[in-house]
């Protein structure tokens, strides 16, 4: 699944270079885990497309985390 286009009102906001950098894992480990190619996380890092929702789950399963604790609305202070 390809990710959403940016929206420009209600933004997502992600966690994942401190998720990345937390657990030592490089962009292309997180994508090979995904099965998307590194570029896609980048994207989805800049904040230049918002994850499908079975992408989104995918990335939490990675990680062990509910979506609320990858992904919101607000920006997480200290996050990148």
């Amino acid at each position: 699944m390809s990710p959403v286009r940016r929206g420009k009102e209600l933004p997502i906001h992600n966690r994942l270079p401190a998720l990345r950098a937390e657990r030592g894992m490089s962009r292309a480990e997180l994508a090979e885990a995904i099965e998307v190619n590194p570029q896609t996380i980048g994207a989805l890092e800049r904040g230049d497309h918002y994850p499908s929702l079975d992408l989104a789950l995918r990335i939490c399963a990675v990680f062990d985390l509910p979506v609320e604790a990858v992904f919101s609305r607000a920006p997480r202070e200290g996050d990148a």
